[in-house]
């Protein structure tokens, strides 16, 4: 790690402790808010115009509703993301501060440390399998530049072929040299990759809609369901999976808007990145899998299969080019800076934001994401453990800034462990925020639990809601506000 990268400026704490405190932990100086409108945009273009962004957002046409009900139910969920974004985003644009310092308001200086690993482990496993869908690009783009090295992958080395292994640590390097450059260079790289994506998409879509004609273009490419109130019911589980596709950002999403601007380019750059980039982006992309209906025969919702199977050379290139462009994008966005900052929490007077995001690179390929896709069953154990616990604690947040400390923070005493601090609380951990998540943690857990090994019990997408709700009520009830203040400071 080279030590010429400079770091974003800082506004200083006197007396913080070093147990809580480094550079990056710090609150960011006004010079250091630099992220304005088009930043923000191109960070959610990233997110969204990835490999598994596009499954998604074609995914949701399959469901049996009609194209007007698809937009209607994305509309909902895509605003209903917007909102809660703009809620979790405030306490770090006013403060500067990144995600595990946020935490420490509701959970205390070491109880935050709690909430970071969670959040952590999710984007290390998360960052190895996003690299390991990339390394799959990266193959595809090799055998077609060199047909021989097709050779290389009939072999197996701890589940990768020779191939699979020079692609998957080639996309390790590239990304962490990236990464390692810090936070300046991170946003200069993610406002290229969302808007390049953007080009090879509408030309995807142009050239399906040239090929099948709009008018034989369906939208509708499932069976619809069978009464008007089980539409609803689908209308309203497709909201909430997009609210629930957001998790993980909706707790970290901090980590970027603490280098905002203001709050007016804080909700520009959410609204033009969240309902409308999503909207057209998912419209872009189920124009696309309805072409591959008529085209191929088949609906085929891997964007890198798409440019595979049109054949020509020159479109395999630029498409897997693209792509593995947009996969890094979301990497970074969602599963890198988040443990980075998070990991770095964990002992700030030895490890930085550098060093962390080197850690998670390491940790996530020891994942073996290669075996970790490969298993449903470690997917469904996994997402049911970890993922339900993201909803308690986005919950608990937001309750305890809005409803228990109503906005009112001393910034300074976060990076304290005197015992008279504001967030020591018992020996630096909250106890009612903890109670609050281990109860809405095993409501949210166990629901999973049950929806994904057949019960019937299943409360399908609205797991996420349901700990959230659970969360924030635990919380608010532990921390003795009244349902009346709740009320009041809901209307605020």
């Amino acid at each position: 790690m080279s030590s010429h990268v400079k770091a974003p400026p800082i506004a200083s704490i006197a007396g913080a402790d070093a147990r809580l405190y480094n550079h990056d932990l710090a609150p960011a100086a006004p010079e250091a808010r630099t992220w304005g409108v088009f930043s923000l945009l191109a960070m959610w273009m990233s997110d969204v115009h990835s490999v598994g962004g596009y499954t998604f957002a074609a995914s949701l046409f399959f469901l049996g509703l009609t194209g007007w009900q698809v937009l209607i139910s994305m509309l909902i969920g895509i605003m209903a993301v917007y909102f809660l974004m703009n809620l979790i985003g405030r306490p770090s644009l006013r403060y500067g501060i990144p995600y595990p310092v946020v935490a420490r308001i509701a959970f205390g200086v070491m109880g935050a440390n709690l909430a970071a690993v969670v959040r952590g482990v999710v984007g290390i496993v998360w960052y190895g399998v996003q690299t390991y869908f990339a390394s799959k690009a990266v193959q595809v783009l090799v055998v077609t530049l060199m047909p021989s090295a097709a050779d290389w992958t009939h072999n197996s080395i701890f589940g990768l072929s020779s191939l699979g292994w020079f692609s998957f640590l080639f996309m390790w390097f590239f990304q962490l040299a990236i990464f390692l450059s810090g936070m300046e260079r991170i946003r200069r790289f993610i406002d290229f990759c969302g808007p390049v994506v953007y080009v090879v998409m509408f030309a995807l879509a142009a050239w399906m809609l040239w090929q099948t004609g709009f008018s034989s273009l369906s939208l509708q490419l499932a069976t619809p369901p069978p009464t008007p109130s089980a539409t609803v019911g689908v209308m309203a589980n497709a909201a909430m999976l997009i609210v629930a596709y957001f998790a993980a950002l909706l707790l970290n999403f901090g980590d970027f808007a603490r280098f905002g601007r203001d709050e007016a380019a804080m909700k520009a750059g959410n609204f033009f990145g969240l309902p409308v980039n999503f909207l057209v982006f998912s419209i872009i992309a189920v124009i696309v899998t309805a072409g591959t209906l008529k085209v191929f025969g088949q609906a085929i919702m891997d964007p890198v299969l798409i440019v595979e199977r049109i054949g020509n050379p020159v479109v395999v290139i630029v498409g897997s080019v693209t792509f593995i462009v947009a996969t890094m994008g979301i990497n970074i966005v969602a599963n890198f800076v988040s443990p980075a900052y998070d990991i770095a929490n964990l002992w700030p007077e030895r490890i930085n934001f550098r060093l962390g995001g080197l850690i998670t690179s390491i940790l996530s390929a020891l994942v073996c994401p290669w075996l970790f896709v490969a298993s449903p069953q470690a997917i469904t154990l996994f997402v049911s453990i970890f993922g339900s616990v993201l909803g308690p604690m986005f919950g608990i947040i937001v309750a305890d800034y809005y409803l228990v400390k109503r906005q009112q923070i001393a910034v300074g005493q976060l990076y304290t462990m005197s015992p008279t601090g504001d967030f020591y609380y018992d020996g630096g951990w909250n106890r009612a925020a903890l109670l609050a998540l281990g109860g809405a943690a095993f409501l949210s857990i166990g629901l999973a639990l049950l929806g994904a090994y057949g019960s019937a019990i299943n409360v399908g997408d609205w797991g996420w809601l349901i700990g959230a709700a659970a969360g924030a009520t635990l919380h608010c009830g532990l921390s003795g506000v009244s349902p009346r203040a709740v009320m009041a400071g809901a209307g605020e």
